[in-house]
């Protein structure tokens, strides 16, 4: 009884024969990448300048309270020096606030014209990106169609 031995294909080696068939530039995709990398590398920058600048104007805010509550607390002679003490912190807060609410919204508003600013920068970028890549592929498909013709000739 024979025993014929079969040949067991190499996929391997038909996998890399089918892809240097179909070669791909990833040249623009490594210029996309690096695109958004340094889009994200800019973000972050502009998000973590305004948190660092958002916990700076807490920190004062915070400060000052704990400074105009101390000299509230303090013993007074008079009940109504209580009454007056209380009104004269809730005046002095309610007057803080604004002006806190009021940095708050130039910190948000510096944010949202760098973002804006960043993202236009970004479009133009990856169009130029998109535009030549293009020119490159339409290039090499004229290459490839001129020498197809030129050897079926």
């Amino acid at each position: 009884m024979a025993t014929a031995k079969t040949a067991t294909p190499d996929m391997t080696q038909m996998m890399k024969d089918m892809m240097s068939a179909f070669p791909v530039d990833t040249s623009s995709m490594e210029s996309s990448f690096k695109t958004a990398a340094t889009l994200n590398e800019k973000l972050s920058h502009v998000a973590i300048e305004a948190a660092e600048k958002s916990a700076e104007l807490q920190t004062k805010w915070m400060k000052d309270v704990l400074a105009k509550m101390g000299d509230m607390t303090k013993a007074k002679s008079e009940p109504a020096d209580y009454a007056k003490a209380m009104t004269d912190f809730a005046s002095a807060q309610a007057e803080v606030t604004a002006e806190h609410m009021a940095a708050y919204a130039e910190i948000a508003k510096k944010v949202q014209m760098d973002t804006v600013e960043l993202m236009m920068a970004a479009g133009k970028d990856m169009s130029e990106d998109a535009s030549a890549a293009m020119k490159k592929a339409t290039a090499d498909a004229t290459t490839a169609a001129k020498k197809a013709s030129t050897a079926a000739k």
